[in-house]
């Protein structure tokens, strides 16, 4: 019973008339009536915001808000992986044979979240982490480390919420939302950066289209909370450290090590 309301609720979100109305809402001047109280509920650090929050003209100015210079410490170890977001470290875990993940107790396939079994066989065997970022997160993304862009590709059209409640009930959410998906070469390995869209459709925005990452630098955001998936190949990654799942962690902090070839 809870799961068919759930879903539900999902299918009522996802609908093209009420998401439109809810961007449009957060991209208008009346949005800006809402800034200082949504702050305020969220308890969003006001300090460590790039510009002051007057300067805001619409809601979504705030979701995509910029830090100041500083705010964020890039770990600077050459084989340290950093969380390309701030966030919670919802799940973390192997890749099946099966090119499967399980999170939440749902499994996904990842050559369907990566758009085809040609791109996934580097994969099998290797680790996934999800990082979910809320609505009261700093909504930018950045490289979790420094590499060559060797693919970009988007797929799918569906805005699923992906939190844990939309994560445990939806219909396969992490490989059917809408995903901007950059895979990256570091060291000889390669990991896969899947930004998975929520409750707006090309909710992502790339804002550096370079051929070459750096760790720390910020190349997309995120118009709403979201999630984003990490793989990696076999014997590529280690988690950093014993931590309780899930996790808060934020950009620049390191969740792990790369193995390089």
């Amino acid at each position: 019973m809870l799961q068919t309301f759930y879903r539900l609720l999902i299918e009522l979100t996802n609908g093209r008339i009420s998401s439109a109305a809810l961007k449009k809402l957060t991209r208008s001047k009346w949005s800006r009536r809402l800034i200082s109280g949504y702050a305020k509920v969220y308890k969003i650090d006001k300090e460590e915001m790039a510009d002051d929050i007057q300067s805001f003209k619409t809601l979504h100015d705030l979701f995509t808000r910029r830090l100041k210079s500083g705010a964020r410490m890039i770990h600077d170890d050459e084989s340290a992986v950093v969380s390309p977001v701030d966030g919670v470290l919802e799940d973390y875990g192997d890749i099946t044979a099966e090119k499967n993940i399980i999170v939440k107790g749902k499994e996904y396939s990842i050559a369907e979240m990566l758009g085809g079994d040609h791109c996934v066989e580097r994969y099998t065997l290797g680790k996934y982490l999800v990082l979910y970022l809320s609505p009261s997160h700093y909504h930018r993304i950045h490289a979790p480390v420094t590499g060559k862009v060797i693919s970009r590709r988007v797929l799918g059209n569906k805005s699923y919420p992906v939190n844990r409640l939309g994560m445990k009930y939806g219909r396969s959410t992490l490989s059917k939302n809408y995903r901007n998906i950059t895979e990256v070469e570091h060291g000889g390995i390669h990991l896969a950066i899947v930004k998975v869209g929520a409750m707006f459709v090309n909710s992502i925005i790339i804002t550096d289209e370079s051929d070459v990452l750096s760790k720390g630098q910020e190349f997309a955001y995120f118009s709403f909370g979201s999630t984003v998936v990490l793989l990696f190949e076999k014997s590529s990654f280690q988690l950093a450290e014993n931590k309780p799942i899930p996790h808060e962690v934020r950009v620049g902090e390191k969740i792990g090590y790369v193995r390089k070839k």
